[in-house]
């Protein structure tokens, strides 16, 4: 039986993320981390050994600061022409629950609109949060594309 309770507090938690995300609050999903955490979007999605095969991206603290600063700073030739990013976070579903950590499931449809093109990427994102003080960290984020062994236009933010 699913604890209601956990899996409001954990879909609450996965909201917020995606709010942060979607309105560029960059500094605030850093803060998310845990300093371990790793972020990882495989080109295969049924991949499992990250450290092993190419990924999309495959992020640990300092790559994340890296990619946010490049975000922040208008380098990222990729975003500059998106207008807005907005993330549908649904189907959550905990897979996994002990007194430090908690698996969790879900999925994620982002749109993009650039140039007045809207594009949709859907995926299955699982989650590994560690539960610190009461609140929640990520210690990994796999982002598992539906296209993703398919052509890609420049996705230059984060998922």
């Amino acid at each position: 039986m699913t604890d209601l309770n956990l899996l409001n507090q954990v879909r609450a938690f996965i909201d917020a993320e995606a709010d942060m995300l979607d309105f560029e609050q960059y500094a605030e999903w850093l803060d998310l981390w845990t300093p371990e955490g790793t972020y990882v979007v495989p080109i295969d999605p049924k991949e499992t050994d990250f450290s092993n095969t190419l990924n999309y991206a495959y992020d640990k603290e300092e790559m994340r600061k890296l990619r946010v600063a490049r975000l922040e700073s208008g380098e990222a030739v990729s975003t500059q022409t998106t207008d807005k990013t907005v993330r549908q976070m649904g189907r959550f579903r905990i897979l996994d629950e002990n007194d430090t950590h908690v698996d969790v499931r879900c999925s994620m449809y982002l749109s993009e609109c650039r140039h007045g093109n809207l594009k949709t990427y859907p995926a299955d994102i699982t989650y590994k949060l560690l539960k610190a003080d009461g609140e929640f960290r990520i210690e990994e984020k796999v982002i598992r594309l539906q296209n993703s062994n398919s052509y890609l236009s420049s996705i230059g933010y984060i998922l």
